[in-house]
C-alpha cells in the first residue's frame, strides 16, 4: 500500500477501507481514524471528536472554513485502483463552517443580485438598440409599416442570436446590415422563400426564383425616386 501522505499543515485523518477499532478505547468499527504511534486511534481519543466533516468539492468554502478553524485535519481514502490516498475533505470546527458557509451565502447573494443588475442593463440596452435599429429601417423604407419596421429590428438584433443586428455592422446600425435585415425579413415572410427550400431547391435557385416578389416590396417601402436594393 502506497505511503500515508502527510497534508503541508495541520492534521491527516483516514477513511478505512477495512473495519478498524482504536487502539485506546477499543472502539469501532471507526468511520475515521487517526494513526498515532502507528495504531488507529478513534477520533475522540485523538481529541478530534468535536471536529465535522466538510466534504470536498467547494473550494471557497473549504478554504474559508479551515482558515477560520483553530484546528482542522485532512481526510483520506486510499485508492486501489489508482494505488494512492485522494482527499476526501476536512474535519474543521463547526463554528468555523457555519461562518464559512454564511460568508459563501452572502457571496452568492451578492452575486445573483449582480447578475440581476446587469441583466438589466442588458435589457435596456437591448431596448434602445432595437428601437434605434427599428428607426434606421423606417429612414432607409419610409414605407414599411411601423409595426413591420419594429418586427424586423426585434428578430435582427436578438442578443447571441449571430443574426445581421448583432454583426459589427449591424451595432453599427450601416445601411447594409439594416438593408439585409429587411431583406431577409421580405424573404422569409412574404415569399414562397421557405417552402422552396423545403422542397428541395437549391438555395441560390430559391433566391433566384423569389427575388423580383423581393425587389418589387423593396421598392413599395423605398418609395419613388429611390434607388433598388441588391437581393
Amino acid at each position: 500500500m502506497a505511503p500515508i501522505p502527510l497534508p503541508r499543515s495541520g492534521l491527516l485523518a483516514i477513511q478505512p477501507l477495512k473495519h478498524r477499532h482504536c487502539a485506546e478505547c477499543r472502539g469501532g468499527p471507526l468511520a475515521l481514524l487517526v494513526i498515532e504511534d502507528a495504531e488507529p486511534r478513534c477520533l475522540d481519543c485523538a481529541d478530534l471528536g468535536h471536529l465535522v466533516l466538510l466534504p470536498r468539492g467547494d473550494t471557497a468554502l473549504t478554504r474559508r472554513a479551515r482558515e477560520g478553524s483553530g484546528l482542522s485535519a485532512v481526510v483520506v481514502r486510499f485508492n486501489r485502483r489508482q494505488g494512492r490516498y485522494e482527499r476526501q475533505g476536512v474535519l474543521v470546527e463547526e463554528e468555523a463552517l457555519t461562518r464559512a458557509e454564511e460568508r459563501c451565502l452572502a457571496d452568492a447573494e451578492a452575486r445573483a443580485r449582480r447578475r440581476a443588475r446587469d441583466a438589466a442593463r442588458r435589457a435596456a440596452q437591448d431596448v434602445r438598440f432595437t428601437a434605434a435599429f427599428s428607426d434606421e429601417i423606417r429612414r432607409l423604407f419610409p414605407g414599411c409599416p411601423e409595426e413591420r419596421a419594429r418586427a424586423i429590428a426585434a428578430h435582427a438584433s436578438v442578443r447571441g442570436s449571430g443574426r445581421v443586428g448583432r454583426s459589427a455592422g449591424g451595432r453599427a446600425l450601416s445601411a447594409g446590415a439594416v438593408t439585409g435585415a429587411v431583406v431577409a425579413a421580405v424573404r422569409h415572410t412574404e415569399t414562397p422563400y421557405d417552402r422552396l427550400l423545403m422542397s428541395g431547391v437549391p438555395r441560390r435557385e430559391a433566391r433566384r426564383r423569389i427575388a423580383p416578389a423581393v425587389e418589387a416590396a423593396l421598392r413599395a417601402w423605398q418609395g419613388p425616386g429611390r434607388r433598388g436594393v441588391a437581393v
